[in-house]
């Protein structure tokens, strides 16, 4: 723990360099990846009264020998992970020369969001798994990782250098003023869709919404509709400047790719009863496609001098 700290104070003294600023901030954007994934884990295998308090498990500050107390202990320790690399990043953006005052905000942010995933947390566990807190939970998940997508960008226009803003400015503002509203509006409905599902996160009887599955599910599918052909439009416009922007191109291919697979993952699932291991691929690619959103609709503004070259 002292050596710990003393890394951290050396940190907070010392000036960086972009480029380890720029791994830093890739890892902690990864991380809060893996703790929304390891959130739906602890959900899906019904473990999330398998530590009925917080910050204990049952009497004491570890697990017993039970399944469920070790999946959910274990999420609290890959969520400290993030909350340890979202902590050194920001205090990484202090020390590093150039890095843009969007990305110093956005890495405090960051960090600050994940903290307040911890009474989130905890409250969570006091109300036994209310569904409005555990999406609750899983939404300010996901903005913690817009946020470090949006930093680790940063970081890497400022060891790349920065392109042109693509043109033309009408597509910027539509994926900003009405991209990113329908992806937030996909993951919302998703998480309402569990939410009246067979996964009530716990093996205990859990108060559900109250709302039929098939009703959330076919909200959830016409708003995928819309935010896929809306991706498909982007993609239509960027086609004419892919010469000038492969790497931007690409991104969006991912996307598309990304989103693809999430749609006949999700039809896959819906018709063999949702078992649990689709069911946590497809939160994963849902995350996967939220930060690719927020990534593309950032680089389309602010696009690194990489991803106009390649």
């Amino acid at each position: 723990m002292a050596t710990a700290v003393a890394r951290l104070r050396t940190l907070a003294s010392s000036s960086l360099a972009p480029i380890r600023f720029l791994w830093i901030a890739s890892a902690s954007c990864a991380s809060l990846f893996v703790v929304i994934t390891s959130g739906a884990f602890v959900r899906l295998t019904g473990s999330g009264l398998g530590c009925e308090n917080w910050p204990r498990c049952g009497d004491k500050p570890y697990p017993e020998r039970d399944f469920h107390a070790f999946v959910e202990f274990g999420n609290r320790m890959v969520a400290l992970v993030g909350l340890t690399l979202a902590l050194v990043t920001w205090l990484a953006s202090r020390r590093t020369s150039g890095l843009s005052t969007v990305g110093r905000y956005a890495a405090g942010a960051t960090f600050l969001v994940v903290v307040a995933q911890i009474p989130l947390g905890a409250i969570t566990i006091a109300v036994d798994l209310h569904p409005l807190a555990v999406m609750a939970h899983f939404l300010l998940g996901l903005v913690a990782l817009a946020l470090a997508v949006v930093v680790a960008l940063e970081a890497w226009l400022l060891v790349d250098g920065r392109a042109l803003a693509v043109d033309p400015r009408w597509l910027r503002q539509l994926v900003v003023f009405a991209g990113l509203p329908a992806c937030a509006a996909l993951v919302v409905t998703g998480a309402v869709a569990t939410a009246s599902g067979p996964h009530p996160g716990a093996d205990e009887q859990v108060e559900r919404l109250g709302m039929a599955i098939a009703d959330t599910v076919y909200i959830h599918v016409r708003v995928a509709a819309v935010f896929g052909i809306g991706v498909l439009l982007v993609g239509f416009v960027l086609v004419r400047a892919r010469d000038r922007y492969r790497g931007v191109f690409r991104l969006w291919a991912l996307l598309l790719g990304v989103l693809t697979a999430q749609a006949v993952l999700g039809e896959i699932q819906y018709r063999s009863a949702l078992p649990w291991g689709l069911v946590l691929v497809h939160v994963a690619l849902a995350a996967a496609i939220w930060g690719l959103s927020v990534a593309l609709a950032y680089v389309l503004w602010r696009p690194p001098a990489r991803l106009a070259r390649q």
